[in-house]
């Protein structure tokens, strides 16, 4: 198997972290991935808050329902129309800041690090929590919040392969 595939299998959803705090260097290197990725008309309509203070994460944590895991980091990664190289491919962003995502989540693990991607797009008052908590502008939309640190213990890769799932050639 190719070490790109063993990443790819190792990436799993983790949701109990060590005390460690993760570098800044580190988290660069993750919004790096994340803005490494694919986006239709290369239009990259994306942005992100890094967030590493424990008393902002303390503030995600027991606002947002879907997320009070341990994490030390996050990363959001919010949608702005205004910024995009590209404004006619705006309707793709969905695509384009999930392929961000994943980027993120795939490094993470290359890192060593555990990591959740927690939804928050199309969920108006989670919308509007993440907007407060980070101090993001209305116009600005939270596709998802990603959780990232050192997990307490790594589950079992897995392809989550399903043949039956699979069609070739036609339906």
């Amino acid at each position: 198997m190719s070490d790109v595939l063993e990443l790819i299998f190792s990436r799993r959803s983790v949701r109990k972290y060590l005390d460690k705090t993760v570098s800044r260097e580190i988290l660069t290197d993750l919004l790096q991935a994340g803005m490494a990725a694919p986006s239709a008309c290369n239009n990259q309509p994306w942005e992100f808050v890094a967030v590493d203070d424990p008393a902002v994460m303390q503030e995600l944590r027991s606002n947002l329902s879907h997320g009070p895991y341990n994490a030390p980091a996050a990363i959001a990664v919010l949608y702005n129309d205004k910024i995009g190289n590209n404004p006619r491919c705006n309707s793709f962003w969905e695509q384009d800041l999930s392929a961000a995502v994943e980027n993120i989540l795939i490094a993470a693990a290359g890192f060593g690090l555990g990591s959740v991607w927690l939804g928050t797009h199309p969920k108006v008052d989670t919308i509007l929590k993440v907007q407060r908590i980070l101090k993001i502008p209305q116009q600005v939309v939270p596709l998802a919040i990603l959780y990232v640190g050192y997990p307490e213990t790594m589950p079992e890769p897995n392809t989550k392969y399903n043949p039956a799932r699979v069609h070739w050639n036609q339906y």
